[in-house]
């Protein structure tokens, strides 16, 4: 339950920036008829836009238009967006089911980078502030199931930036046989896995790719995290790997669809860049 009301001419401004992000130009009188507001409304808002910096005026024909300015509204969303949004919902649910906690991270650079996480909801995380983390391409699963599973040409210019970065994994392209393994072994089993065998290390992870839209492309990768004393490896390979590959297979599908909507609005409101609409739902995954 929010503490406050909500502030109603902010509601209003932001319905406006979205009535004019879809279309050109817009006159007061379609923000009118789109939102319903007043039209001495409308142009109070307009004006206070304007003074902010988020939209012009055109004198030739009294249009309004936003300006560059509202792309800094998105700065902070960054990633693989979609990915995330549709990944959200299923990493819940196998949490849900399996109470461990499950990580969505995306390709950033000579690393992958955790962009949500559900180690808040899991009553067993083994470990937490992982959000905007960035994780290792060879001794962490998330990263593995990217390396293993990318495009040959895209893993060999990855792994030569690895190489030559201060990234902690990078001393470890030097044991380029032992790389070479991990890839291969992950490649086989169709799957990443990381097994902690130290005391220090207790837990042990699996991960799988997720892919974009276009065939091959991986926007992400997916991953559950357990304590290795806890579960039993036939119980990985039985139940949590294929589940994963179910959300993973699910999470493309939504990709898809998403990514599909947005390109059917852009077709019908000219310049439009619209918001996206919500997040993929996943049905119940069975324990």
């Amino acid at each position: 339950m929010n503490s406050y009301l909500p502030v109603n001419s902010v509601l209003r401004s932001l319905e406006v920036l979205k009535i004019l992000n879809r279309q050109r130009v817009s006159s007061v009188d379609h923000i009118h008829r789109v939102s319903g507001l007043p039209k001495p409304t409308v142009v109070r808002l307009l004006e206070t836009l304007i003074e902010a910096g988020y939209v012009s005026k055109r004198e030739s024909d009294k249009g309004y238009r936003v300006t560059s300015q509202v792309a800094a509204l998105s700065c902070g969303f960054h990633g693989a967006p979609l990915a995330v949004e549709a990944g959200r919902p299923w990493a819940q649910e196998l949490t849900r089911v399996h109470k461990w906690p499950v990580a969505i991270a995306v390709p950033n650079g000579n690393a992958v980078m955790v962009c949500d996480t559900t180690c808040g909801e899991s009553p067993m995380a083994p470990y937490h502030a992982l959000i905007y983390k960035r994780m290792g391409l060879v001794t962490t699963a998330l990263g593995r199931a990217y390396l293993a599973f990318c495009p040959p040409e895209e893993r060999r210019l990855t792994m030569q930036l690895l190489k030559n970065s201060s990234h902690p994994d990078s001393e470890i392209m030097e044991l380029s046989d032992m790389v070479d393994h991990v890839i291969r072994v992950t490649q086989k089993m169709r799957f990443a896995e990381r097994i902690g065998v130290k005391a220090s290390e207790p837990s042990s992870s699996v991960a799988v790719p997720i892919y974009g839209h276009d065939e091959g492309k991986i926007l992400a990768t997916i991953g559950m995290t357990y304590y290795t004393r806890a579960v039993r490896r036939e119980d990985v390979l039985k139940r949590y790997v294929p589940q994963l590959k179910a959300a993973s297979a699910a999470i493309t599908e939504s990709i898809k669809r998403m990514s599909n909507a947005l390109d059917t609005e852009r077709a019908e409101w000219p310049g439009d860049v619209p918001a996206r609409n919500g997040e993929s739902e996943p049905v119940a995954i069975g324990a």
